[in-house]
């Protein structure tokens, strides 16, 4: 290029802090190549946002800068820099090493007998191919502008595609609390993708008791449930920490109106519930006009997104209840047997603690917790002459009393809660040894249920450290040499050393839940 004509250096471009910018990284080793670039486009504007110019000197430099700006739009690349192909080799290394596959790269060459065109088409990743002598103010606005377009409409899908992925995952177990707020992230992305803003948006909930309906909501109560872009990782402060007063003053008109509040480029979505006092949904960096159709798919995600919200709060409940029935029961039948309620209650916990340790996952962890106390439900067939009999009772007293173990399984074999089938195993095998001489089948080793092993393990610990079996209760040295001599007999070897390990906690479980006087 002649070199007439010398420009300084144009400004950085301003960005509006609302709108921001579309980041141009310029590759080329001719300063005046970026000086008339800049001013080519010193007053371009695409949806808004103006154009931030990265300069980069050589292949080398770009490699790094490239690697600090994951977020450029477009390259203007030339290909002749400190090597004869300097830019086709970084646009092999854009793609195949950084797998950066959004920028859009355009190749500006002043030599171009020395990169034929069709040849670098085909064999490059790049999106356009010009000569700097064609390459006139109007051409180069006209490709950045069709570039602009390509790479919004690229990040639109894979914003719809990541939204999509947490939805998906999250439908398989839509109901637990974890899932919920993956699901209401992922909705949250998609929303914002169908109505081409930026990534700044969360939902607001009231940090009320669910159930506790106030038609006076109060906004100093909300608190931010499911955030994205400068949301992420809020979740659980009060909106007062995390907005600034002019779009506070907005989520208060929305509560007040109970409606949704338009401002100048975001929106403020008023979403109601019978369980909680109202939430609110934020999205920021709307298009310049909101179309009718964008308008009601707000409409409906304010409604559904509500919906999801109630129904993990009456799935919650269902499992509560549920849980309480299992307790209740399992402590009358302790009560029926002249035993302490709180015998349950310490079974379970440490069933929890045992299961954690040997590498069940939470879900697994829980369930065994749940179902624990059921472990002696079959109770409820045995007379109370054999049941609650002082001394030792007759061959033929015994084998009714080892029946409780088929009368339990039996009992609660048909539920279709988790938990309540979770029971009638631990149920069933629960009196099972590893060494195959227990009842009621004589099942061996892994034969015998992991839940049973765990509940079998945590009960006779209880019984022998209180005063159910024994006129007193024993010493934790005279349990742990019990039950260290019962591994590979009575118990699972790897459990009585995980037992052994955590016995410390296990103490303080029992001291927690002391029998009642």
């Amino acid at each position: 290029m002649a070199n007439d004509f010398l420009f300084a250096d144009e400004p950085e471009v301003v960005v509006s802090p609302n709108r921001g910018s579309w980041k141009v990284l310029i590759v080329d080793d001719e300063p005046e190549v970026h000086a008339v670039t800049k001013l080519a486009l010193s007053d371009f504007s695409f949806q808004g946002k103006n154009l931030e110019f990265v300069s980069a000197y050589s292949g080398r430099e770009a490699k790094t800068l490239i690697a600090q700006h994951p977020d450029a739009a477009i390259i203007l690349l030339d290909v002749v820099m400190e090597s004869d192909d300097a830019g086709l080799l970084l646009a092999r290394y854009i793609r195949e090493e950084l797998h950066n596959h959004y920028v859009r790269i355009i190749l500006r060459t002043g030599q171009p007998g020395q990169a034929p065109e069709r040849q670098v088409i085909v064999n490059y990743d790049i999106n356009d191919y010009k000569s700097k002598t064609e390459l006139t103010a109007q051409k180069l606005f006209t490709v950045v502008m069709s570039s602009l377009r390509s790479y919004r409409d690229i990040l639109s899908i894979d914003h719809s595609r990541q939204g999509l992925e947490k939805i998906i995952s999250a439908s398989a177990n839509l109901f637990s609390s974890h899932s919920m707020e993956q699901f209401i992230d992922g909705v949250l992305q998609q929303l914002t993708s169908i109505l081409g803003c930026n990534d700044n948006a969360l939902l607001a909930n009231s940090s009320l008791v669910a159930g506790t309906l106030n038609d006076d909501a109060d906004p100093d109560r909300l608190i931010v449930f499911a955030g994205l872009g400068e949301f992420e990782r809020k979740e659980g402060k009060a909106i007062q920490e995390v907005l600034d007063a002019t779009l506070l003053e907005a989520f208060k008109q929305a509560l007040a109106s109970r409606s949704i509040v338009y401002r100048d480029n975001y929106l403020v979505a008023y979403c109601t519930s019978k369980f909680t006092s109202g939430s609110l949904l934020y999205v920021s960096g709307l298009p310049n006009q909101i179309t009718d159709t964008q308008k009601r798919l707000i409409e409906l995600f304010s409604q559904n997104v509500q919906i999801a919200y109630e129904n993990v709060q009456l799935q919650n409940e269902i499992e509560d209840t549920q849980r309480e029935i299992v307790y209740r029961l399992s402590e009358a039948v302790e009560q029926r047997s002249i035993e302490t309620g709180n015998h349950v209650k310490r079974v379970a916990f440490i069933c929890y603690d045992l299961a954690k340790a040997y590498g069940l996952e939470e879900e697994e962890a829980e369930k065994l917790m749940f179902a624990s106390p059921l472990h002696d439900v079959g109770k409820v067939g045995i007379p109370d002459g054999i049941l609650n009999k002082p001394m030792r009772l007759q061959d033929q007293e015994w084998e009714v009393m080892k029946t409780h173990s088929s009368i339990g399984y039996e009992i609660l074999k048909n539920s279709k809660r988790t938990i309540i089938q979770a029971g009638a195993v631990i149920a069933r095998d629960h009196h099972e040894k590893w060494d195959g001489t227990g009842y009621p089948e004589g099942k061996k080793g892994e034969e015998i249920h992991l839940y049973a092993r765990i509940a079998a393990l945590a009960d006779v610990y209880d019984a022998l450290r209180h005063r159910r079996c024994y006129k007193s209760a024993w010493t934790l040295e005279q349990v742990l040499a019990f039950v260290d001599s019962e591994a590979g007999k009575h118990f699972d070897p790897k459990l009585v050393q995980i037992f052994k390990s955590r016995v410390d906690k296990l103490e303080a479980i029992l001291q927690k839940y002391p029998d009642e006087e």
